[in-house]
């Protein structure tokens, strides 16, 4: 199956599982009349296993990293994703990956990292949604506090509301699968 058909495939799973119409909060505080719970299309084996494949696709096309992580909850599901495909498609693969915690854990090792994470690291920050970056953009400072470069950002969807200006002032290119143009809104 060629990348475009997969595409194509993880799309019709997204709007079947996890886009809501109606009134919701969202993280950003804004009101939206859409929902997007991609927890819902990587909680399934080939949802995660689609966006695994073509997160990873993306990153073999653009500039080498030696991580992939993101903030928790988010990002976890589809950090995993990139590295199972990773070791499928190249079991000699030496990417890692990690996750951020909201505030530096309070016991064992007193780590916010958490994973393969190590000062030095280039990164790929992984978020499943982004609307305005907020989560994403707490990753980056944390990766950066703990010595880490971050070159790039990747998304499954960028809902279109200030998430890639966000970015692009820090430097960075937002990298999305799908926009809001692939949604129906």
């Amino acid at each position: 199956m060629s990348l475009e058909a997969k595409r194509r495939e993880l799309l019709e799973l997204i709007l079947a599982v996890s886009f809501r119409r109606g009134r919701v909060k969202l993280a950003s505080g804004a009101e939206s009349d859409f929902y997007l719970d991609l927890r819902q299309t990587l909680m399934r084996p080939r949802g995660v296993a689609l966006a695994g494949e073509l997160v990873l696709d993306r990153l073999r096309r653009g500039p080498p990293v030696d991580a992939v992580g993101g903030m928790a909850v988010g990002a976890v599901p589809l950090v995993a994703a990139v590295l199972a495909a990773a070791a499928v498609h190249d079991p000699s693969s030496k990417l890692v990956g990690f996750f951020v915690r909201k505030e530096t854990k309070a016991h064992g090792l007193g780590r916010r990292i958490e994973g393969g994470f190590a000062a030095g690291q280039s990164v790929a920050l992984l978020e499943d949604t982004v609307t305005t970056g907020g989560s994403t953009l707490d990753a980056l400072a944390a990766v950066e506090a703990e010595g880490g470069k971050v070159a790039r950002v990747l998304c499954l969807v960028d809902r279109g509301e200030g998430a890639a200006v966000a970015f692009a002032a820090r430097g960075l290119a937002l990298e999305s699968l799908f926009t809001r143009a692939d949604l129906p809104v």
